[in-house]
């Protein structure tokens, strides 16, 4: 995920070009005399274990930063032990990373109480892992993603709201504006930035008794939304033909948000 040169990098710093390339083909591993790497943070479970595993067997290096073991393996595969929740320890997670052609934010939780019920505690909690943890690592990495690089935020697509889920909602529609802003920052580089925000989802999430209070509806196509579609949505914003997809959000929700 190395591109030509678009301009300048960061608070007004010279061009910068990835050793190796001169073209806009993210992940051309065989242009180059390694392959590319990607960190996905939540790589234990659910969507961000199958954004890994699809990373993998793409032939990509995957630095994976969860609280507990990465669920996938392969040769290419670093597991940090880190928790999204603990902002200062985010930097020193990803220390060693000397190039992110791609960034995921795939980590996160949910927890949901309708007004009246509301819990501080939990929705401060969201936002540290959904925004703040996004923040932290994004900020930390920027410098370290090549021109041409790639960062998809995993959203929700109750962004829009839905009831009961008023904080988890909060904190997902704020990815679309970190989004929208650092693609704004980035575009001179080709560093695309894009929300991937899926609707009902058979992960482990969907089934954690925190969010009991609102269980999940069957979209309209009568099946949940399985990792692996949500993981293939990702691949192609990480591709060569999604790089002029910038600061959008792609809604992958079997027809959950067609009424």
């Amino acid at each position: 995920m190395r591109a030509r040169d678009a301009g300048a990098g960061r608070s007004g710093a010279a061009p910068r070009r990835a050793a190796g390339t001169g073209t806009d083909a993210p992940h051309a591993a065989a242009a180059e005399a390694d392959p590319p790497h990607a960190v996905v943070t939540g790589a234990s479970s659910g969507i961000g274990r199958a954004v890994t595993e699809r990373l993998l067997a793409a032939g990509w290096r995957v630095t994976a930063l969860s609280r507990r073991p990465a669920g996938a393996a392969g040769d290419g595969l670093r597991w940090v032990a880190a928790d999204l929740a603990d902002l200062d320890r985010i930097p020193a997670a990803v220390a060693g990373v000397e190039r992110a052609d791609a960034v995921v934010h795939a980590a996160g939780l949910q927890r949901s109480a309708r007004l009246g019920a509301l819990s501080a505690a939990d929705g401060a909690a969201m936002w540290q892992v959904h925004v703040a943890a996004a923040e932290v690592l994004v900020d930390a990495l920027v410098d370290r993603v090549p021109d041409g690089g790639r960062v998809v935020l995993v959203g929700s697509r109750t962004m829009t709201g839905v009831p009961g889920k008023s904080q988890y909602a909060a904190t997902k529609a704020a990815l679309t504006a970190l989004a929208r802003s650092w693609a704004a920052e980035l575009v001179a580089r080709h560093v695309t930035v894009n929300v991937v925000a899926p609707g009902p989802t058979d992960t482990p999430m969907l089934h954690d008794p925190a969010r009991a209070a609102t269980p999940p509806r069957l979209p309209p196509m009568g099946r949940l939304v399985s990792p692996g579609e949500v993981a293939g949505t990702v691949a192609f914003l990480l591709g060569p033909d999604a790089r002029s997809i910038t600061g959008q959000t792609l809604v992958v929700c079997a027809g959950t948000s067609l009424g």
